[in-house]
């Protein structure tokens, strides 16, 4: 056992480090995306800038103002990568990694803001209309503009999903989107140089409609993740399984995961394992739990709750079987737990996990609750309505 504990204390010691330095690698990779970004998007703003204001074409220089905005964006995730890296303190011991979710908020902000200045604009030409005047020479720079624009997208949006980062995968789509917009620019483009058909104005419109569209669903999943969002299904899978392989833990639950940037989690969690354990075996155990789940799964458990589950008493392990068969025939019983029964004076004691698509979780909880005490009239049963933030998502 000590020779156990002696490893287990080496990769405590050792994985913090480790961490630290695929933190640092992560942040030195949104930077480098990001500085291709605004390099990127600030040459492709100037040639769009100069060839709508040649050509009079209001779609091209509002593409020219989206892709600064996009520059300004890559900015800013820059600006919150950095903050977010900064060491926890006495003010914010958990750190600083929801800043990145604040950058994020601020550059749906922009895009929303550029996206409806640019159809104003748009509407204001719509009114009073100006000839554009193309020639080949800028359809083509605009062409090159598109194909610049999808392998930046593309780019920045498979390194913002190699490192968990919201920013960089929304500037990728973003661009990947500009480009799509771009080439209807070009298609009304061709359209006037050789059917002298204008609907420059007009496009200027749509594209303003989708980027305050794009702006606002941005906004909306930044506000999302700041608000709380329920944990991963694949990480809460996993996690549990790390906590349930080690021996005599027989089942896990109540896991509460609290987000403090990504890839950051503090939680907690219950663990079932026989009555027969002492309290310096519970304490080894959460201590190697604990241990496990951050070296494995970059998830710090600030609480192992223990739920002691009855192996010597035949009958509380036949009256567990038996209740847990009865609730679980409820459509709505997602889970039972925390179960225990005494002998003098008679009490049944468990939790319930009711499912959200109940249409009253209350009344359902009540209902097994009562089955429960009909079938064991001599017992006080009490029981307790949970809820599994995680569990709820699988």
């Amino acid at each position: 056992m000590s020779e156990v504990h002696s490893e287990e204390a080496k990769e405590a010691l050792t994985s913090p480090e480790e961490i630290n330095r695929q933190i640092n690698d992560r942040g030195r990779v949104i930077v480098r995306a990001s500085v291709i970004g605004i390099l990127t998007n600030v040459g492709l703003a100037a040639f769009k800038a100069a060839v709508g204001l040649l050509t009079h074409s209001i779609a091209i220089t509002m593409d020219a103002v989206n892709n600064i905005s996009d520059a300004a964006s890559s900015l800013i995730t820059i600006i919150g990568t950095k903050l977010a890296q900064k060491e926890p303190d006495k003010k914010h011991p958990f750190g600083y990694g929801r800043i990145e979710y604040m950058s994020a908020l601020i550059i749906s902000v922009i895009v929303l803001y550029a996206g409806i200045s640019s159809l104003v604009e748009s509407v204001k030409a719509i009114i009073h209309p100006d000839t554009p005047d193309y020639s080949v020479p800028a359809v083509i720079i605009v062409a090159v503009a598109v194909l610049v624009k999808v392998i930046l997208g593309t780019f920045v949006q498979r390194t913002g999903q190699r490192v968990n980062s919201d920013s960089l995968v929304a500037s990728g789509r973003d661009a990947v989107n500009d480009a799509v917009i771009s080439t209807t620019t070009v298609i009304a483009a061709l359209l006037y140089v050789f059917a002298h058909i204008s609907v420059e104005a007009w496009l200027g419109a749509l594209i303003s409609l989708v980027i305050v569209k794009a702006g606002f669903d941005m906004l909306m999943e930044t506000v999302s993740k700041i608000l709380g969002e329920s944990a991963d299904p694949t990480l809460v899978r996993e996690l549990k399984k790390t906590v349930t392989s080690f021996e005599d833990v027989s089942g896990a639950y109540d896991l509460v995961l609290n987000n403090y940037g990504p890839d950051s989690y503090n939680g907690s969690i219950h663990i079932e394992v026989p009555d027969t354990y002492t309290a310096d075996q519970v304490d080894t155990l959460i201590r190697r739990i604990q241990t496990a789940v951050y070296r494995k799964h970059r998830v710090i458990l600030t609480g192992i709750g223990i739920y002691s589950v009855e192996t010597q008493d035949q009958e509380a392990v036949q009256i567990r079987r038996e209740v847990e068969k009865l609730v679980l025939s409820n459509p709505y019983v997602l889970q039972m737990h925390g179960f225990y029964y005494h002998r003098n004076p008679r009490s049944i004691r468990f939790d319930l996990v009711i499912s959200f698509e109940s249409p009253n979780r209350q009344a359902s909880f009540r209902e097994v609750v009562d089955q429960v005490r009909k079938k064991y009239p001599d017992a006080q049963v009490y029981g307790t309505m949970d809820t599994d933030f995680t569990d709820s998502l699988e």
